[in-house]
């Protein structure tokens, strides 16, 4: 798992792993923000957060597979 921007730093942290049951990003997702602070404030339900897996953007939706890369960040603009 990775966090970058915005996320890594309300999270304390760039990376960690995890087991989980989630069978796709979105069960991933409520997952973490059922850890409680600062989890829950930093990947809240509506909050834009951005999420990738094996550095592909991704939906909820997103299949889960054993030894994916995830990624967790807020919305970027490019200039």
């Amino acid at each position: 798992m990775r966090y970058f921007a915005s996320v890594r730093e309300a999270l304390g942290t760039g990376s960690e792993t995890i087991e989980t049951a989630a069978a796709d990003l979105g069960a991933l997702r409520d997952e973490l923000i059922a850890r409680g602070e600062p989890h829950a404030s930093a990947l809240a339900r509506g909050k834009a957060v951005r999420m990738a897996l094996d550095q592909l953007m991704s939906t909820e939706g997103a299949a889960l597979r054993e030894g994916q890369e995830v990624a967790f960040f807020p919305p970027v603009t490019g200039g």
